[in-house]
């Protein structure tokens, strides 16, 4: 492994780690499912390094009684570290924080909300106060009134509402390497920000991609987001990071996502001609067939969900953007 900066070399442990992670697989099995890709419990947080000093991080989450992974990046410089997602929970984030610190002593300096939801932002009081907090307006918004709710907690981990609003686009400095925070357009949250490495051309996409897990849409733009998509691929990229599921090879991601939008796609169709059949929510529900899709990780609790929030698309009833 290339040695990072400030740091001569990583614990033993930490090295092995990372070269039992490394995507040498270019034909793994396609699911999210951890157990089917042979991997226990103990294999976690799988770290890869993506390019010399950008790292992905993937740790386990639960939905229910199914467990899939919830994906960061973080980019290490010598001026400090960029993270992009934070993880579920402040004893996640920890640990994602512990495990950079055995990478590097450079702190963290910049963390991008790429999405809103609390499986990457609840644990996010642990990052450094000191930190600068990226976010899409709409973002921003959705975790201030979360912070502001009367009915919150008192034992809840306090919620960070990022400063440092993102429209459309803005370029970091760091360290010599240029990072780009992107809006797309509205995908899975309406706030959705991707991190653009152009000299590396990475993309980390968050949750606007979920390698292989079904789209998961409660405050998703359906047709949006297979545009947002669209306007990805269309990018010059080599590695497309997912923000759910795993992270294979270069390769398999970029087919992974293209078969992630066709995913998108076949949702919107299946759920389009049950619209235009005049077929209440509750039975396309119970109707609907997804072919393939019916395999796929968290099928069971989101597809009702998806037909949903198509309806609102048809309906009209999403919010202008």
């Amino acid at each position: 492994m290339k040695t990072t900066p400030a740091r001569t070399a990583a614990p033993a442990a930490l090295l092995a780690a990372l070269a039992c992670a490394a995507p040498a697989d270019t034909d793994p099995i396609r699911t999210a499912d951890p157990y089917a890709r042979g991997y226990t419990d103990d294999d976690f947080p799988r770290v890869q390094e993506l390019a010399p000093g950008v790292y992905s991080y993937e740790q386990l989450r639960s939905a229910g009684e199914e467990r899939f992974t919830t994906v960061s990046m973080f980019v290490v410089t010598d001026e400090g570290v960029l993270v992009a997602d934070g993880q579920g929970s402040p004893e996640e984030t920890r640990r994602l924080i512990d495990t950079i610190a055995d990478i590097t002593d450079q702190p963290i300096t910049h963390v991008v909300v790429c999405s809103d939801h609390g499986d990457h932002t609840a644990g996010n009081s642990e990052f450094p106060t000191e930190a600068r907090f990226y976010a899409h307006p709409t973002s921003q918004a959705l975790l201030q009134a979360a912070a502001d709710n009367p009915i919150r907690p008192a034992t809840a981990p306090p919620v960070i509402v990022p400063t440092e609003l993102v429209e459309s686009s803005e370029t970091l400095r760091l360290g010599g390497r240029e990072i780009r925070i992107l809006f797309l357009g509205r995908a899975h949250t309406g706030g959705d920000l991707a991190v653009h490495l152009p000299a590396e051309k990475i993309l980390f996409m968050s949750e606007a991609y979920l390698n292989r897990v079904f789209p998961a849409m409660r405050s998703a733009y359906p047709s949006e987001w297979v545009a947002m998509i669209e306007a990805a691929q269309a990018m010059d990229i080599d590695t497309y990071v997912p923000g759910h599921g795993f992270v294979d090879s270069p390769e398999v991601l970029a087919e992974e996502l293209e078969t992630y939008r066709r995913a998108m796609v076949q949702v919107i169709e299946e759920a389009s001609r049950m619209h235009a059949a005049g077929l209440a929510l509750e039975d396309a529900i119970e109707q609907a067939e997804f072919g393939e899709l019916e395999s796929w990780s968290l099928r069971s609790s989101q597809a009702g969900r998806a037909i949903g929030r198509v309806y609102m698309e048809l309906n009209g009833e999403l919010p202008p953007g």
